[in-house]
């Protein structure tokens, strides 16, 4: 049978250029082989940016933004870096350039500061991450580990304190119990009581199909409050680490629209354009997803296989609930590529109904006004959905969803939310799934019309979207 190998990187020069290779593992008599895949890579072996980044600035000290012209480096370093390799600059020191160079005084003497981007190796032709060796590779995510275990040390005690999230105050942990919104008195979970209220919901979630393995039954007993809210902390720390934009940056942009002469550009553009545009847009929105995934406690734990069926499965579901945050319900407008657009101006894609399906959701998802903390523990939910095809390990996957769900419902109970808010989130599952599947029936039309443009769109795109497994051919023994 012939294997597939995928190569290519992701969008950002910064990121990681992934090489060529497939493996084949074998998964039960329907399926004959599995690709071990661009997914698979990216989950197991790279380095993100938002990793990168608890190593401080190599120059200064500051916090760093990634890996600049072969160094790891802050904003500010990047471009003093940049304007002094433009300029071909001559700086002079008044001192015995010898300067200290750190985040207070990095402006007081460039001749120092160039001096010790240079030393550290910044240089406009220098190796991007992609193309570090494996020596280099491992040295570095050896001192991402050390940066992480230090923060983690010093952050005990914080933590013990409360979460501080932008924009929503403090949130769940060990020794309060405040929340975003409210500051109801907090008590032991009783999993016996309230169980007829929201039977409801249990019956919703295994009519959705996504939640099939949902708890249908009475929910286990002697479950340790202080696991939900250990759970409740950690997915919500990695939405929080994981988003794409921040609240503030959100708003800043809210207003911020293409204007008619912008659409009208948009709309004459070719499908296959739009659609290569598109594609690269999602992916980046995919290698956050990937980035939260990874950071929900457990995930990593799963066998490889599973970890690329959830994401694989589940993915687009993430990418459409948070959606929702760059969504303006005043004008019915989403932000895409920078600027807020209207659905006409996707017209090139020759997807009328899918995007308008795609505007009906994010509208109606809105309404919901989740907060920061009850999308995150949806998405997680919906992301470990054990009855995905494939699974391994499904009682594992159901286990840490049963608790992500607990986890969702009490934090609906802290914030005060109505009493169907639950209902009304699991209830847009079986839309998303429509969605999900309209996306790839549109994907392989096109793929079917515009080959040539489709093997173009970004590898992580064409292997989450893709065929993902390969059956036996009828006429085999």
């Amino acid at each position: 049978m012939q294997q597939k190998c995928f190569s290519g990187s992701p969008q950002s020069s910064d990121q990681i250029l992934c090489p060529s290779w497939s493996v084949t593992t074998s998964m039960g008599p329907y399926l004959k082989a599995f690709k071990a895949s661009v997914v698979q890579y990216v989950l197991v072996n790279l380095l993100t940016v938002t990793q990168i980044e608890v190593i401080p600035c190599k120059i200064c000290g500051d916090k760093s933004s990634g890996i600049h012209y072969g160094v790891i480096t802050c904003e500010g370093c990047k471009g003093f870096f940049r304007r002094s390799q433009q300029n071909n600059a001559m700086y002079s020191c008044s001192r015995q350039r010898n300067c200290l160079i750190d985040r207070t005084n990095r402006n007081r003497c460039q001749h120092c500061r160039l001096q010790k981007c240079l030393a550290l190796g910044m240089s406009r032709d220098a190796v991007k991450f992609g193309r570090m060796s494996k020596k280099q590779r491992d040295s570095l995510y050896a001192e991402v580990q050390k940066h992480q275990q230090s923060q983690e040390c010093a952050g005990l005690g914080a933590r013990e304190e409360g979460v501080e999230l932008p924009g929503h105050g403090r949130a769940y942990s060990r020794g309060s119990s405040s929340s975003s919104q409210s500051s109801p008195e907090q008590t032991n979970l009783d999993f016996n009581e309230g169980n007829h209220s929201i039977k409801h919901e249990y019956q919703l979630l295994h009519n959705s199909g996504l939640f099939s393995h949902a708890i249908i039954n009475p929910l286990p007993e002697g479950c340790p409050l202080i696991e939900i809210e250990r759970i409740t902390q950690n997915v919500i720390k990695s939405h929080m680490e994981t988003r794409q934009y921040g609240t503030e940056e959100l708003k800043r942009m809210a207003w911020t629209l293409y204007s008619p002469e912008e659409t009208r550009s948009f709309q004459s553009k070719s499908a296959e354009m739009m659609w290569q545009q598109c594609a690269i847009h999602i992916t980046n929105a995919i290698q956050y997803v990937v980035e939260f995934a990874k950071r929900i406690t457990g995930f990593m734990d799963l066998c490889q296989n599973d970890q690329i069926i959830l994401l694989k499965a589940g993915c687009m579901d993430v990418l459409l609930i948070r959606m929702c945050r760059a969504y303006n319900p005043i004008n019915n407008t989403m932000l895409f590529d920078g600027k807020f657009a209207t659905a006409q101006l996707f017209k090139a894609l020759g997807c009328d109904d899918l995007v308008s399906s795609v505007f009906d959701l994010a509208r109606n998802l809105s309404r919901l006004q989740m907060s920061e903390e009850e999308m995150a523990l949806f998405s997680a939910a919906v992301l470990l959905s054990p009855d995905r095809l494939w699974l391994t390990d499904v009682h594992k996957i159901q286990k840490m969803q049963e608790k992500v769900y607990l986890a969702l419902q009490r934090c609906l109970q802290k914030e005060c939310s109505s009493e169907d808010k639950l209902a009304k989130m699991v209830s847009k599952l079986p839309i998303m799934k429509s969605i999900c599947n309209l996306h790839i029936d549109k994907l392989e039309f096109f793929r079917l019309v515009h080959p040539e443009t489709a093997y173009m769109f970004p590898p992580l795109y064409r292997e989450v979207f893709g065929s993902e497994i390969t059956f036996p051919d009828s006429t085999e023994g």
